[in-house]
C-alpha cells in the first residue's frame, strides 16, 4: 500500500511514519478504527469471502457513524466539509485560510482517577 510512499512528501509535502512492529500504542488512531470494523466483522473473517458490495456497505456503515473527535459528526460529514471548503473559490485569492474550527482536533477531558 505505501510502497511509493516517497511520493507523498514530494507531491503533496507530507511526511510518512511507520511503526513499529507489535507496538499498537504508536497507531491509536488504527487501532480504534480496526475495534470499530471488528463490530461487523468477526476476528478471523476472510476477507475474500466478502462480496464487494458487503465491504462497500461496511465502509458506507463506518463512514456514517458519529464521532466525538468531530464534534459528532460523521467522517462523510466533515470530509463532505473538507472538499467544499478546499473547492471554494476564495481559496486561490486566500491561501491561508485555516481549517474550521469545527474540525480541529479537540484535547482530550481532563478525567478525575
Amino acid at each position: 500500500e505505501f510502497a511509493e510512499h516517497h511520493q507523498l512528501a514530494s507531491s503533496q509535502g507530507l511526511a510518512t511514519f511507520f511503526c513499529d512492529p507489535h507496538k499498537p500504542w504508536q497507531k491509536g488512531g488504527i487501532e480504534n478504527a480496526i475495534g470499530r470494523m471488528r463490530r461487523y466483522l468477526p476476528r478471523k473473517t476472510d476477507l475474500e469471502t466478502l462480496t464487494d458490495e458487503h465491504f462497500l456497505n461496511l465502509s458506507r456503515l463506518y463512514n456514517h457513524i458519529p464521532r466525538k473527535c468531530l464534534d459528532f459528526q460523521t467522517p462523510a460529514e466533515a470530509f463532505s466539509k473538507v472538499l467544499h471548503f478546499e473547492r471554494d473559490s476564495t481559496r486561490s485569492q486566500h491561501p491561508t485560510i485555516a481549517m474550521p474550527k469545527s474540525l480541529q482536533p479537540r484535547p482530550a477531558p481532563y478525567v478525575r482517577p
